[in-house]
């Protein structure tokens, strides 16, 4: 499982178990995911009221702090100014400048100092300032969804022969395998429509987690407790997820960045290989527009 492209799952499972746990019991799991070490090297960022954004990060390997390349990146945006949930894909290939290192991936900063080093990343190369994220292992996947009974994704026809156990498309009720395999899915189009793919199951997981029982969801947060980094405290935690919880969005609002026909796949050299060049100007706009200020119409860019 470490191999495939993740699906960032975990900080949304966390949120939604929050009532369910007694406060005592609560506080002592979470505060055992808090990297103090991280929190101490992270600036706070000066955002817009009423917006919270958590950089998730699906981790390529068993080491969530540092070592293994971020296979997945996605800011999380809580919106209670408008009552609204954002997900906006990074594409790991985004050539960017990485502070104290050279010219490359994005995926890569992260393998050289975890996430403080992504978040000073990101804040450097895209404008956006974050200081919350969580870092998931993602081994438990396959149990989870299974626990849950599957999620409901729709399925085209390009992607049945990609999923064992599939033979039309439509909306399937995807086991745990099959959804690992469908998250995996990238060779019969491109890398983009793989995170479009982790983007579907993180919506369908949260509509799915929103109509579990209490004990169900307790389960799968204390599976999760064993695989998860963050920096935010049992209070933060507990703050976010109360937000999370009242906005019951079932329609994600979605954002691929770099965008569009302002990206440009490139073949650098041997050592770099294919990276995504972009129109820096525009790309920063669009995604600075998108996180804080509730353009949804992000076609327009």
């Amino acid at each position: 499982m470490r191999h495939f492209k993740k699906i960032v799952i975990g900080l949304l499972i966390l949120l939604l178990a929050i009532p369910t746990i007694g406060f005592g019991t609560l506080y002592f799991k979470l505060n055992s995911i808090y990297d103090k070490e991280e929190a101490g090297k992270i600036e706070v960022a000066e955002v817009k009221e009423g917006i919270t954004n958590i950089l998730l990060v699906g981790v390529d390997g068993d080491n969530i702090d540092r070592g293994n390349r971020s296979d997945a990146m996605i800011i999380l945006t809580i919106d209670s100014n408008n009552n609204d949930i954002r997900l906006t894909s990074l594409a790991r290939d985004t050539y960017v400048n990485i502070p104290g290192h050279s010219t490359e991936k994005l995926t890569h900063a992260y393998a050289y100092d975890g996430p403080s080093l992504l978040i000073q990343t990101i804040k450097e190369n895209f404008g956006i300032s974050i200081d919350k994220y969580a870092a998931v292992n993602f081994n438990s996947f396959i149990n989870i969804i299974n626990e849950l009974g599957g999620v409901q994704i729709d399925i085209s026809e390009a992607e049945v022969s990609q999923i064992d156990g599939i033979n039309e498309a439509g909306t399937q009720a995807l086991t745990g395998e099959q959804a690992l395999a469908y998250s995996r899915i990238r060779y019969i189009d491109s890398a983009y429509q793989r995170d479009n793919r982790q983007r579907t199951v993180l919506q369908a997981l949260y509509n799915k987690l929103t109509n579990v029982s209490n004990d169900e969801l307790l389960d799968i947060a204390n599976t999760l407790f064993r695989y998860t980094k963050t920096n935010m405290t049992p209070m933060e935690i507990i703050s976010v997820g109360t937000q999370a919880i009242k906005i019951k969005d079932t329609d994600f609002d979605q954002l691929e960045f770099p965008l569009e026909g302002h990206r440009n796949d490139t073949m650098i050299n041997n050592e770099k290989g294919w990276v995504i060049e972009w129109e820096e100007e525009y790309n920063k706009k669009a995604l600075n527009d998108f996180i804080f200020n509730y353009i949804t119409y992000i076609k327009e860019y």
